[in-house]
């Protein structure tokens, strides 16, 4: 079909030129990665012992809680028939990449950021619900699931415990966002995200975002209650930042340099995107100003003494930007992916509707959502170190 249906150019099978992925599945990777990079900041401090980053070590727990609860709604939303999901855990099916993401999901939740969570807040839990009235110490009481013992030998066990559960979780954590990638990168009909590094740019993506996430949330909440940021755990965090996110962007060019020099017949479609149709979203925003400005602020404060205030604001204004470009790199893979035919003859557009099921209010309001689940989490589970 050739210029006779409007946002398609040159030539796209029947198909191909309404999009089957919309902004949801591009928010299913992005929500995910954020769980992740949470989890592995929070694991600095349980299994390597990075003792500058424990002020925001509860806090990247609920965090990851956080988006973890919402990470398969944008999939449901997605789905013309959601109540057929909880099929899978009835039949499943083994060869499936998709289907088992319910498996690796409650995995994850149940048995490494629950227990995790449970085991780190448990004698708090306990002394809440003693203390607390009302409402408040019913939920605690529900919440110490009948274990009352805050024993030294108790909590020396639920210390040891959860030391175990952070250990298997990390590798869960790249199971989680790697297996994202994989099911991108084993399409292997669209050359655009089949790639043996898909997984692996997926997984350090996501420690970029989670990273840069709890690294502003720690500063927000630090500033709305009043207290003083903690500069140690700030520069420590935004270091551990600025490794995560060179690798990153090595290995996103390093996949680039690969596609170049393979120069297969699909190089020429792929060129011609991101010279027209993705040149903002990739080159402006992913690249440039998600990437590149980024790791620029961030070097800069390893190589010049600025003042607290100046580093504050440099970490915040990165950490927005980060956010913002992992989001275009999962828009560019998701959308971007879409765009082109399969014969590489022809290309087709994306239009964002506003309040359909799948269009930007229920985006928006599936990023907010986490966020007031967070707020909930905080005050039933405050985070802060003079409450611990």
């Amino acid at each position: 079909m050739l210029n006779l249906i409007p946002g398609v150019e040159g030539y796209m099978y029947p198909n191909e030129i309404e999009l089957q992925w919309s902004v949801l599945i591009v928010l299913y990777p992005y929500i995910t990665g954020l769980v992740a990079g949470a989890f592995i900041l929070a694991s600095l401090e349980r299994v390597f012992k990075v003792e500058a980053v424990k002020p925001t070590y509860r806090l990247a727990l609920l965090t990851a809680l956080a988006f973890m609860l919402v990470a398969p709604l944008p999939l449901q939303l997605h789905l013309g028939h959601p109540e057929r999901s909880f099929e899978m855990y009835l039949t499943p099916h083994r060869s499936s990449a998709m289907a088992m993401f319910g498996f690796v999901y409650l995995w994850y939740l149940m048995i490494v950021l629950l227990m995790e969570i449970w085991l780190d807040y448990r004698k708090e839990i306990v002394g809440w619900a003693e203390s607390s009235t009302g409402v408040r110490k019913w939920i605690y009481r529900i919440l110490t699931l009948g274990s009352r013992n805050v024993s030294p030998a108790a909590l020396r066990v639920d210390d040891k415990v959860g030391y175990f559960v952070t250990l298997i979780g990390i590798p869960s954590a790249f199971l989680l966002h790697g297996y994202v990638g994989f099911i991108f990168g084993s399409v292997k009909a669209n050359p655009w995200w089949s790639s043996p590094l898909m997984p692996v740019v997926f997984i350090f993506s996501a420690m970029v975002s989670g990273i840069a996430a709890v690294l502003l949330l720690y500063m927000l909440t630090s500033k709305l209650r009043k207290m003083t940021i903690d500069m140690r755990c700030v520069d420590t965090i935004a270091r551990y930042l600025l490794y995560a996110f060179i690798i990153d962007f090595s290995l996103e060019m390093l996949d680039l340099v690969h596609r170049i020099y393979e120069a297969d017949e699909s190089l020429r479609a792929l060129d011609f995107m991101v010279h027209t149709k993705l040149y903002f979203s990739q080159v402006i925003l992913q690249i440039f100003v998600g990437t590149l400005v980024p790791i620029a602020l961030l070097g800069l404060t390893q190589v010049w003494k600025f003042a607290e205030g100046a580093r504050k604001s440099i970490y915040a204004a990165a950490g927005l930007l980060t956010l913002v470009g992992i989001f275009a790199m999962r828009w560019n893979v998701v959308i971007g992916g879409q765009l082109f035919s399969k014969s590489f003859l022809g290309f087709t557009s994306y239009k964002m509707e506003f309040a359909t099921r799948e269009g930007l209010l229920p985006g928006v309001a599936l990023m907010v959502l986490p966020f007031v689940i967070l707020w909930v989490l905080v005050k039933l589970l405050p985070p802060w170190p003079k409450t611990a």
